[in-house]
């Protein structure tokens, strides 16, 4: 039987390695060392901690095999991981990104990529002519993020990416919504996956950590260069976290789902509320092709109170959720998208996009749902 052979469930638990190969410990331990002997000053496995630990090797061979990919990558938070990925393009090319993402991944692109000679544009990506009408001589990549983050456009990853090989580009995806258990992008023709780990992979919102899967040995390779020498790796002690909480990954994600079903269809029905995101939803618009790359609709959704006034009354009355900037928690999380995921995207874009101010995206925990809805319908009253 080999490690890839196992079902997802198995996988999770017994991840690449099930126990440490030294003292046969039921977990890998912490090696919380910056550097190795090199016996007769020989280089044995591991020379310095920037290139290689056992602790983060574990978390980096999961997600290759949790992804499908031939080697994965761990950085120390989900950005670096997004940063370290775009680290494949170079001064001159040219990047196809979707209009509607995380305000921190619109951050990079808008103030760091273009320091570095790197044009971005930014387009409707549900809309394939759309995206081949954006490529010209310059453009090497596209980056996608599918749901989108907070508005849940569903892109065509199959259509793009076949488009992309056609023209010669890569493929980037943020898969941090659907984890590899909803959502395999690799094999819908995806290049390099994206995960915030801080989210659903560690889940319990007590590290940051980002990891990268490839489906290529050259780009494994220069990768893996970037990795060395750029140095933003996740730490031995923060690999261990996420190791742990890759393990119940399965367990706290279907119950988190299973949790989201039930309250978007409440808050759907709900007077205060105009509008709910979730493509679980019989009428959400593009809920036949989510399902044809998706097996699940995930555990977080976005919805609109009916006016700006019910805003700060909602907030403060709210108790269960942690009101904050993440997701992919045991715990629910809240989020005002205008004020805190989003609040590096300029007003005039917001509004465009049609993320306001009464926009609220909820992250579903592992709480009881009927709990969490009866604080969700008190507070909005």
């Amino acid at each position: 039987m080999t490690k890839k052979s196992l079902r997802p469930a198995t996988l999770l638990v017994h991840q690449g390695t099930d126990r440490d190969p030294f003292t046969g410990a039921s977990t890998v331990p912490i090696y919380q060392a910056s550097t190795y002997h090199h016996p007769g000053g020989r280089s044995t496995r591991y020379d310095y901690a920037r290139g290689g630990n056992p602790s983060r090797e574990q978390v980096e061979e999961t997600v290759a095999l949790l992804e499908g990919g031939i080697r994965g990558f761990a950085f120390a938070s989900g950005m670096s991981a997004t940063g370290s990925a775009l680290s494949l393009l170079k001064s001159g090319d040219h990047l196809i990104v979707p209009e509607d993402l995380y305000g921190g991944t619109y951050r990079y692109l808008t103030a760091i990529l273009p320091n570095q000679g790197i044009e971005v544009s930014f387009v409707d990506q549900t809309d394939l002519s759309a995206v081949e009408a954006a490529i010209r001589k310059e453009s090497r990549a596209i980056f996608l993020e599918t749901p989108s983050n907070p508005r849940f456009r569903i892109a065509d990853i199959r259509a793009i990416s076949r488009l992309a090989r056609e023209r010669g580009l890569l493929t980037f995806l943020d898969n941090t919504f659907m984890t590899p258990l909803l959502q395999r992008p690799l094999e819908l023709g995806i290049d390099v996956v994206i995960h915030s780990a801080t989210k659903f992979l560690g889940g319990h919102s007590d590290l940051l950590a980002g990891v990268v899967t490839v489906r290529e040995e050259d780009l494994a390779r220069r990768l893996k260069l970037f990795q060395n020498a750029f140095g933003a790796v996740l730490s031995p002690f923060d690999s261990f976290l996420l190791t742990r909480g890759i393990k119940t990954l399965k367990v706290r994600l279907e119950a988190a789902q299973a949790g989201a079903g039930i309250l978007a269809e409440r808050l759907r029905e709900h007077p205060a509320v105009s509008r709910v995101y979730y493509p679980g939803l019989a009428d959400f618009p593009a809920r036949d092709l989510h399902f044809r790359q998706a097996s699940g609709p995930g555990a977080v959704l976005s919805f609109e109170l009916r006016g700006k006034s019910r805003l700060t009354p909602f907030l403060e009355a709210i108790e269960l959720p942690i009101i904050a900037p993440s997701l992919g928690g045991v715990e629910t999380i809240l989020t005002h998208c205008w004020s805190m995921s989003h609040a590096a995207v300029p007003v005039p874009v917001k509004q465009k996009l049609g993320i306001g101010e009464n926009l609220l995206r909820l992250s579903v925990g592992i709480e009881d749902p009927e709990d969490l809805w009866d604080d969700l319908d008190r507070a909005l009253g």
